[in-house]
């Protein structure tokens, strides 16, 4: 080894030892008769001082040193003098005295500062993403990330889980996001595709005798991207036989607890996680990944003023929609430009406007003795004081509160309002950073019908199980029908869905029927899995946390770029190596394939 120590690991009690250290030059300062450099590796930093009256050899190549030179120090370590600790560094009582140095690579200057914590282009982080994994934040990241990881690994190995690995290259069966396609040299004509999850590999693993199986899975999705999504993304990947959905709940907890509990106890849980029924979290949440660590709830107040002659209104009630609101806490002095601020949000989810009643801080605090002047509306010509006073009893307004109304189709109601909720909760700190608000999600619908397609979609995947007792209503009523599927969200986002899978064939290829799969595209796609389940395939559920976003969240970032070693852009561009890029004529002509020109599509 080219050191015996690390930069992190020296203390007091090293005091009079030789070491050997090697790494970056985080930064360097002249002294006049002394050089001081910070020296940085992974796991730290220590200061080395070159004293020419120790080494005049070493003094004069640190006269040479620049930031990012990579070097190794030879030296003893000695106790700092009194009033020169560092006491924001673990290694910050010691320094080592240089004896010799050796320059093994020198650097350019970086784009960018790698020794400060400053903002920076993040296209130009992503184009020289080598150097910004270099700052100490995101070494970070990528150690927690490897930390969750492991102990996934460890957690699931001691509970008798196997680690089974998948094929990258399976048949393509899209019935969710796009799938990436690889060409077949050998097989002229045909595509593999990448998977998106192993969905159909576990249970056939389940099918085969595993009983449990896990893996830190690779998965693919062709799809447009934001700050949760990638191209390529990274699931803890499990399925168990013999189980129902409170053993699959019960693991997931345990595990994410104890894992928030060992690698980062500065964070809260709430325990035990709180259980949504997916109409319930519609309802009060406006989508089924509520972030729950603040209130701002949805109310409804059709039965308030459906009955008023007001066009909006008329208008939502007859195309079978709904009118709701929600109490923004301490909002009643918004200006008009602010307001306009959350119409154009509430608008961007396809609502026609935004209706806001704001409650004066003079107002009493009992709504029901709310007087028409403590109160200031877009709809004081259609609303009664009484009108008004039910409102805000509904959602809970208070003096100086602002609620926000909005009408139409139930869906778009709750979605504008559900963003509403979000924008309000950040503008106005109500989230607890340091909380981590886990919560299930259960008794989803199974089927949702599409209007496009006019044909019923799986709401999770077509291997759901419906409820037992639902059974009946796939003949009559396929949308009522529940699920025994399961999401478990936090903050704000979905981390996971799972369900108890499908194992009889007949139920199997009855769901594929209602779905809209004809005989010869059910043995064209899933005829593998149905030929499987006619050899014993035993009862088994699973799920499959998004590993890239459980670490962002503990990492306490917002995107899962900065969790990520190599990530893509938003426009799915990776900007160090410049993919995705043209290949070769001799290399498509290898796979039998010609690009189109653009006149031709």
């Amino acid at each position: 080894m080219l050191k015996t120590k690390s930069c992190g690991q020296l203390t007091r009690l090293d005091a009079g030892a030789g070491v050997t250290l090697a790494g970056w030059v985080h930064r360097r300062r002249d002294h006049g008769g002394l050089i001081f450099i910070d020296l940085r590796d992974r796991d730290g930093i220590t200061q080395v001082v070159f004293n020419p009256a120790t080494s005049g050899e070493a003094h004069r190549t640190a006269e040479k040193l620049r930031p990012e030179f990579v070097v190794q120090v030879k030296g003893t370590v000695s106790i700092r003098p009194e009033g020169t600790e560092n006491k924001a560094l673990p290694t910050g009582e010691i320094e080592v005295v240089a004896s010799t140095l050796s320059i093994l690579n020198s650097s350019k200057v970086p784009p960018f500062y790698i020794n400060e914590d400053v903002e920076v282009d993040e296209n130009l982080r992503l184009k020289y993403r080598y150097l910004d994994l270099r700052r100490p934040r995101m070494r970070d990241n990528l150690i927690l990330r490897h930390k969750v990881t492991k102990f996934m690994r460890d957690f699931l190995d001691e509970r008798g889980f196997i680690e089974v690995e998948t094929p990258i290259l399976i048949k393509s069966t899209p019935e969710g996001a796009r799938d990436y396609l690889v060409p077949s040299r050998i097989q002229p004509g045909k595509f593999y595709a990448l998977p998106q999850s192993p969905q159909q590999l576990k249970q056939l693993l389940m099918v085969a005798g595993i009983e449990r199986y896990y893996q830190i899975a690779r998965c693919f999705r062709d799809e447009d991207l934001r700050a949760d999504r990638q191209p390529e993304f990274t699931q803890l990947d499990l399925e168990m036989s013999f189980v129902d959905e409170e053993d699959l709940l019960q693991l997931v907890e345990d595990m994410f607890t104890a894992m928030v509990e060992k690698l980062c106890p500065h964070l809260k849980l709430i325990k035990p996680f709180p259980r949504l029924r997916f109409v319930e979290a519609m309802e009060r949440y406006g989508n089924d990944k509520p972030d729950i660590r603040f209130g701002l709830e949805l109310h409804d107040i059709t039965d308030i003023v459906g009955h008023l002659d007001f066009p909006p209104f008329k208008a939502a009630l007859a195309e079978g929609g709904a009118i709701q609101c929600l109490g923004a806490t301490g909002c009643a002095g918004y200006s008009r430009r602010q307001v306009d601020e959350l119409t154009e949000i509430a608008k961007a989810r396809g609502a026609k406007g935004l209706m806001s009643i704001s409650i004066g801080a003079e107002a009493p605090s009992a709504m029901e003795e709310l007087k028409a002047e403590h109160v200031k509306s877009t709809l004081s010509r259609v609303l009664s004081l009484a009108d008004f006073q039910a409102i805000a009893q509904r959602c809970g307004a208070k003096p100086g509160d602002l609620v926000l109304i909005v009408s139409g189709k139930t869906e778009v109601v709750r979605a504008a309002l559900s963003d509403l909720r979000m924008e309000l909760g950040q503008r106005l700190g109500l989230a607890d950073p340091s909380l981590m608000a886990f919560a299930f999600v259960v008794d989803f619908p199974l089927m949702e019908w599409n209007s496009d397609t006019r044909r019923w979609d799986s709401v999770h995947h077509p291997f759901t199980a419906p409820v037992e007792e639902d059974m009946a209503l796939l003949d009559t009523a396929p949308g009522k029908v529940r699920a025994r599927h399961y999401d478990i969200v936090c903050n704000g986002y979905e981390l996971s869905s799972g369900s108890i899978r499908i194992h009889s064939r007949e139920v199997q290829d009855k769901i594929f029927k209602l779905l809209g799969y004809t005989e010869d595209d059910i043995m064209a796609r899933f005829g593998h899995m149905l030929d499987a389940f006619e050899y014993g395939a035993p009862p088994h559920g699973g799920i499959a946390p998004g590993i890239d976003r459980i670490v962002m969240l503990l990492a306490g970032e917002k995107t899962i770029r900065e969790v990520t070693a190599f990530p893509k852009n938003q426009n799915a561009v990776d900007l160090m190596t410049d993919a995705p890029s043209e290949v070769s004529p001799e290399q498509l002509a290898e796979l039998h394939l010609c690009i189109a020109s653009e006149d031709k599509k």
